[in-house]
């Protein structure tokens, strides 16, 4: 199976690039980048990764789009995905991503104080994409230090990224809190991040069992199980269907289960309406 490098021109996914040249044969990799085109210097960074990669002999796929300046990480990192994705297809490989573990760190952060519930600990765990500085695919866990000593060792050339250290994101705000840390302390994070991952996935398995084939469900079962089991069984039945809904959306999914006189109708998101009856509902969207 072919692996999808996605490089930015970045320090992070250069290294990752390096490393992973030196490690597999040629006709494995496939360097992907991606041009949102939210900044003058984004088209050069993909110049540059194209460069880079055809003179390590290395399949170079590029992608662009013209997303703005004022576009939000969530919408530029969908379309990266979508085209990262598309990629895979095309290639019959898996996306290879450069997080490491203060990126980790970082994102439960970020999600523990957006209140994202026990999930916010399971983070960077998308299926069909693989973290090697995170699950020993280069034989360690690599933090940012790490990623900068082994850049100034080897020459590793990469572009700076100037939104990187924009105080407009929360990410780089909490960044000089994450670096502090000690390897012990990030060490203790990644082994709650591994146990709570796999218990995720426990539950995503036990409630993938609750959901019925017809996707009929009765509303009293949502008036007398606990608020977290409801929010689950929401949440897979949802993404059974293809919608990905927030906490907040699933709760004013629930309220609406629970209250709505029969018949009145539910707009999930991306504009999908339910029917809800006054006994059950179905999703068929």
């Amino acid at each position: 199976m072919k692996k999808i490098l996605a490089v930015s021109g970045g320090v992070d996914s250069m290294v990752m690039l390096d490393m992973m040249r030196k490690r597999f044969p040629a006709e494995e990799l496939v360097v992907a980048t991606f041009d949102h085109g939210t900044r003058k210097s984004s088209r050069v960074d993909a110049d540059f990764v194209s460069k880079i990669g055809s003179g390590y002999n290395l399949r170079v796929r590029k992608g662009k789009a013209n997303l703005g300046e004022k576009v939000s990480e969530e919408v530029a990192r969908k379309k990266r995905y979508e085209f990262l994705r598309k990629i895979a297809a095309e290639e019959n490989g898996e996306i290879y991503t450069a997080h490491h573990i203060d990126d980790l760190i970082e994102s439960v952060a970020i999600n523990l104080s957006r209140g994202t519930g026990f999930r916010g600990l399971s983070v960077l765990t998308m299926r069909g994409v693989k973290r090697p500085f995170l699950d020993m695919t280069l034989g360690n866990i690599f933090d940012k230090r790490d990623i900068l000593k082994y850049a100034a060792k080897n020459n590793v050339i990469f572009r700076h990224d100037p939104t990187n250290t924009s105080d407009s994101y929360l990410r780089n705000r909490l960044r000089p809190d994450v670096s502090v840390l000690t390897r012990e302390t990030k060490n203790q994070i990644y082994q709650l991040w591994e146990k709570q991952t796999q218990v995720v996935k426990e539950i995503d398995k036990i409630v993938s069992e609750l959901i019925p084939d017809d996707l009929c469900f009765e509303r009293m079962w949502f008036k007398n199980l606990n608020d977290e089991v409801c929010r689950e069984i929401l949440r897979a039945a949802l993404a059974s269907v293809g919608v990905l809904a927030t906490r907040p959306q699933i709760n004013d999914f629930l309220k609406a289960i629970r209250e709505y006189s029969p018949t009145k109708m539910f707009n999930l998101p991306n504009d999908k309406l339910v029917r809800i009856n006054r006994r059950d509902f179905t999703l068929k969207i």
